[in-house]
């Protein structure tokens, strides 16, 4: 699963990275510490290509009640074409989830004395990656305002991540980028193509200060 990101580098630099046709929000900021129901940094499959601010946690249309996306911030990739609450997200609207690391607990020893200690993925040049994602809009009934909300899709892990963790978060290479983002609808097949373990060979982790176990910790000392 994906559980807690960063996305902390200069909005200009994200503007080169994805070729974006429109400047970031201004409300963008440095995030050490990203969590669930928090906003953050999306490329939906709309034009222009553009960063929205989406709530982390998908709401689908059909819901009656938005917390319901408190426990769908992540969807299986191999299933998520056929479960009710991403399927027509998987064929309609998908978006790209910008970070430049993900956190993930890696498990040491059994029983009571078991710990889990903090680990920081990320590229091993530092430049930020894109997460496959999937997102929806909803409204309540009666209220004028749509809430855009989104999840992440996670596969099997590949060499780097499976001694730390069972799933990691599906990222994208560049190349993929425009396929993901092609607007309407891709063919379940085509989509799922591109839902592949990253390149181990181009990632490191490391592990860091628990202070990332609590979501209110979100500066630098983080990463120490």
């Amino acid at each position: 699963m994906c559980g807690r990101f960063s996305l902390t580098v200069d909005p200009d630099e994200l503007r080169e990275a994805f070729s974006l046709e429109a400047p970031p929000p201004a409300e963008l900021s440095r995030r050490y510490n990203i969590a669930p129901t928090q906003a953050v940094a999306v490329i939906p499959n709309e034009a222009p290509r553009r960063i929205e601010l989406f709530q982390w946690g998908l709401v689908p249309a059909w819901a009656k009640d938005p917390r319901i996306g408190n426990s769908l911030i992540n969807a299986r990739s191999e299933t998520a074409a056929e479960k009710p609450a991403f399927r027509a997200a998987f064929k309609r609207r998908r978006c790209l989830i910008l970070a430049d690391g993900f956190y993930e607990w890696r498990r040491e020893g059994t029983g009571p004395r078991a710990r889990k200690t903090p680990m920081y993925i990320q590229m091993k040049d530092g430049r930020p990656f894109a997460l496959a994602g999937l997102w929806e809009a909803w409204q309540a009934p009666d209220a004028a305002a749509w809430l855009k909300t989104c999840t992440i899709l996670t596969t099997t892990p590949n060499a780097l991540m499976a001694p730390i963790h069972d799933r990691m978060p599906v990222i994208l290479p560049p190349a993929a980028y425009a396929d993901w983002l092609t607007p309407g609808e891709l063919p379940p097949a085509q989509a799922q193509a591109l839902l592949q373990p990253f390149d181990p060979g181009l990632m490191t982790a490391r592990a860091i200060s628990t202070r990332v176990n609590n979501p209110r910790f979100d500066g630098p000392e983080i990463l120490l």
